[in-house]
């Protein structure tokens, strides 16, 4: 007897959409058939008209324990994931205390996340100054990669993720690449950044646009250019987080054809908000690299449709509101909280809006970041014997998101107010039932989410 059965629904496989039936036994997807009606099911979720996606692996998320979870936690960002149709999540390493440059603050945090995930869990590693002979203990000890800042990473005092100088980044790529795992790189470059905010301080410029002018295309393609030429001399593998602009994805995507082993993600905000956003939504919509004009956003858009963009992160990185709360908009904190709306954004503007092929978005959310960092074939496509993690989505379902709505640790998101053409109506892991329609399911204990140590095969 299957352990559940879903029946009904237009199933998103990795180069097709099929009515298919879906049966799981032991939390692995065992069958994928025309129907299964007549097959017994100790659970039986009817799909009728609706589309199965396999659940997005978000590979960038801050969860900010141990000792920051009043920013964000384990309990309420996993929980606003598993509302969004998300089902593995990977951790980066900053803003807990202590960040995860060590094995002793993977273990801290490790501990800090057993049995408080809704949904599976990775940890990024930290490379920062001063740690290069954590990074082996790191990687034996299971992280799926590491983290460097080429600019600085914001937030105060010793214990602080330190920005990666060019002699640590350099040597941290020739070890990195011995231990065959991948670098993911904020690239901005911190000399240019740091004169425009001066110069942008002493003008007595504070406003949003001030702010988006003081972090240009530009910086971020100088950063990138650096990057991939340390690459090409130490063999490491990249992975540039959040990039924003056209310029930048062909300047990857030429070093990729060249035989470079690099790839790139973009997130949902750049993809559906713009630097107007920024300025009448304030602080909310403040990241970085900033959002960029519409033009820069159709470009991107242009980018994804050729096949230049390799996945979609949601970047979740919030704060306290108080800390979005500033008339110098260069002092607010900045993050975009989206954890909650990626998938469902995607599918709105991506395919609802725009008519971008299904499968093609679910292996940006789903199946490249599996393959890139070590999950896969356990997780990111439906097939049998991987994990039956899923989500569940209703193409015809309208409605507006207010923030009580919103799972999260911090009720506020700039797309708060915006009208969605879908809804996540139940999401999975491993067979699981965790989020149904507007509500939570309380898994037991031994049905929280897990941790996934790296492996080149799970």
């Amino acid at each position: 007897m299957l352990d559940l059965k879903i029946t009904g629904g237009h199933v998103v496989l990795r180069n097709e959409v099929r009515r298919l039936d879906i049966g799981v036994k032991d939390g692995r997807v065992v069958r994928l058939e025309d129907s299964l009606a007549d097959e017994t099911a100790a659970q039986h979720y009817k799909a009728d008209g609706m589309h199965v996606l396999p659940g997005m692996v978000d590979a960038h998320v801050h969860f900010n324990e141990p000792a920051m979870g009043h920013w964000e936690g384990f309990a309420t960002g996993s929980a606003a994931l598993a509302a969004g149709g998300c089902t593995t999540y990977i951790d980066m390493p900053l803003n807990g205390l202590p960040p995860t440059v060590s094995v002793a603050a993977m273990e801290s945090k490790l501990k800090a996340a057993e049995g408080r995930s809704k949904v599976d869990y990775a940890l990024w590693g930290g490379l920062v100054p001063g740690k290069l002979d954590q990074l082996e203990p790191l990687a034996n000890a299971g992280v799926i990669g590491f983290k460097a800042f080429m600019s600085e990473p914001g937030g105060d005092g010793e214990e602080r993720f330190q920005r990666v100088d060019e002699a640590t980044l350099l040597e941290g790529m020739k070890l990195i690449a011995k231990l065959n795992r991948v670098l993911a790189l904020h690239a901005e470059d911190e000399a240019m950044t740091v004169m425009l905010a001066e110069r942008a301080a002493s003008s007595g410029k504070g406003g949003a646009l001030d702010y988006a002018a003081s972090r240009p295309i530009a910086a971020e393609c100088e950063a990138v250019r650096q990057a991939l030429l340390m690459a090409e001399q130490t063999g490491c593998a990249l992975h540039f987080v959040h990039i924003s602009s056209a310029a930048a994805v062909e300047l990857i995507h030429a070093a990729k054809a060249q035989g470079l082993d690099v790839t790139l993600e973009t997130c949902p905000h750049y993809l559906t908000l713009t630097e107007d956003d920024m300025m009448n939504l304030g602080a909310v919509a403040k990241c970085a690299p900033p959002l960029r004009s519409k033009e820069e956003q159709e470009k991107l858009w242009n980018a994804l449709a050729a096949g230049q963009i390799d996945l979609i992160a949601s970047d979740h990185s919030p704060s306290p509101p108080e800390l979005k709360q500033a008339e110098n908009f260069f002092k607010t904190w900045g993050g975009i909280a989206g954890a909650q709306s990626s998938l469902e954004l995607m599918v709105d503007e991506g395919h609802i809006k725009r008519g971008l092929p299904l499968p093609l978005l679910s292996q940006l959310l789903s199946l490249n970041p599996a393959r890139r960092f070590g999950l896969y074939p356990r997780k990111g496509e439906i097939a049998l014997e991987a994990d039956a993690d899923l989500a569940i989505i209703d193409l015809n379902h309208t409605y507006t998101l207010k923030s009580e709505q919103l799972e999260q640790r911090h009720a506020y998101s700039p797309y708060v107010g915006r009208t969605f053409s879908c809804h996540v109506s139940a999401t999975f892991v491993r067979g699981e039932l965790v989020y149904n329609h507007s509500s939570l399911v309380g898994a037991r204990v031994d049905d929280q989410g897990k941790w996934l140590r790296y492996s080149s095969r799970l």
